[in-house]
């Protein structure tokens, strides 16, 4: 089976396929949602592959300077069209995750809500995430778990190296406190890309 290229070229084509619509929607992720007050009150936060902007505006909202950074300039530019449409603003980064430097001790929080990225990849963002926190801030993830696969739901389920197990993932940030550490099955309806039963693994870890 082919293997789906999850570049800059694919998301750009698959939010500017959606036109006027949003593929994930336009409210936050549930998970981020039920956690938010735990982010330390008016810090700043970094979103990783925040496509068209749905958390960053949501906490935005809340009070938060958010950057958003996303290897794909057209949702991009639907988030920055969206947080104007909720009457707030947000910093935009288009950069490939691989090559973004995540500064040291300089976020309130880091939410990663089903930003899939290569294994290794993936190792070396979630490590400087963790060495991104301030003293109390809080890495926020959400992503699919290999059960995933059997659901269908959404997700890259033809590339499941992706897919992120509790015991892989908690330990690729060092140094953190869990507060949520868990897999479960859930309904996730998020626009017209997720929708319905998912096996996710959701985690809250506080420097």
């Amino acid at each position: 089976m082919t293997q789906p290229n999850y570049g800059p070229d694919f998301w750009d084509q698959r939010y500017a396929d959606a036109a006027q619509d949003y593929v994930f929607g336009t409210a936050p992720n549930d998970f981020l949602a039920e956690v938010a007050d735990r982010i330390p009150a008016g810090g700043p936060v970094l979103c990783l592959g925040e496509g068209e902007g749905r958390n960053a505006v949501f906490l935005a909202r809340r009070g938060h300077a958010v950057t958003a950074v996303d290897q794909s300039a057209a949702g991009l530019t639907k988030a920055g069209h969206l947080a104007a449409a909720q009457g707030v603003s947000i910093t935009t980064a288009v950069a490939d995750l691989g090559d973004y430097a995540i500064a040291p001790g300089t976020w309130a929080a880091i939410v990663s809500i089903f930003c899939h990225l290569p294994l290794e990849m993936r190792r070396r963002v979630h490590a400087q995430a963790a060495a991104g926190l301030r003293p109390d801030g809080v890495v926020i993830l959400e992503a699919y778990t290999p059960k995933q696969v059997a659901h269908g739901t959404g997700g890259p389920v033809n590339n499941p190296s992706r897919l992120m197990s509790l015991g892989d993932v908690r330990d690729e940030f060092p140094g953190l406190t869990w507060e949520i550490a868990h897999e479960v099955e859930r309904e996730v309806i998020e626009g017209h890309a997720h929708s319905g039963r998912a096996a996710v693994v959701q985690l809250l870890g506080r420097r």
